[in-house]
């Protein structure tokens, strides 16, 4: 077995180039995952039910533009729209809020 090769987890990978959980820069990426993440989520339940981005707007009562942001990860998207996304869908959603290390659910 040549020794030049080591496997590695992705988790100390992305300690080790991104930061460790908690530090300012980790959190930053691990917020970004999530919203590209939730963008994939709303995607594929649109493509699932045979929507284009243009009729899912329609039904919303936003441009196709906007879908298209929620879906490739637009930080500025608001809540209210994606909220109106998720219902148009006909998806159940719920929330969890963590705020001084106490989780509070929705």
């Amino acid at each position: 077995m040549n020794d030049k090769f080591k496997t590695v987890s992705l988790d100390d990978m992305i300690d080790k180039y991104v930061g460790k959980v908690g530090t300012p820069k980790r959190d930053a990426f691990d917020q970004e995952l999530r919203i590209e993440l939730l963008g994939n989520a709303i995607k594929q339940a649109r493509r699932d039910r045979n929507l284009t981005q243009e009729q899912l707007g329609e039904l919303v009562g936003v441009q196709k533009a906007q879908i298209s942001k929620i879906e490739n990860g637009a930080k500025n998207a608001r809540i209210e729209t994606i909220l109106k996304v998720f219902e148009a869908l006909g998806a159940k959603i719920s929330f969890s809020v963590e705020m001084n290390e106490q989780i509070m659910a929705f």
